[in-house]
């Protein structure tokens, strides 16, 4: 089990560089509000931070 916690912990910080990268420093915050809306069961939070990063990669379309 440990490796699996490795791999998933490896994949996560991957995720969060490449968003960081994309969309700068407010992904990062959309991607914060998203996931601590869903640890915290807040509906409101996690639309926040889904609405957020919606915007973001919906920006460069409009």
């Amino acid at each position: 089990m440990p490796a699996l916690a490795l791999v998933s912990a490896v994949f996560v910080i991957g995720f969060e560089q490449l968003v960081q990268w994309k969309y700068g420093a407010v992904g990062i915050v959309g991607l914060l509000l998203l996931t601590i809306g869903i640890k915290a069961n807040s509906p409101a939070v996690s639309s926040v931070g889904a609405v957020l990063l919606a915007i973001l990669v919906a920006g460069p379309a409009l």
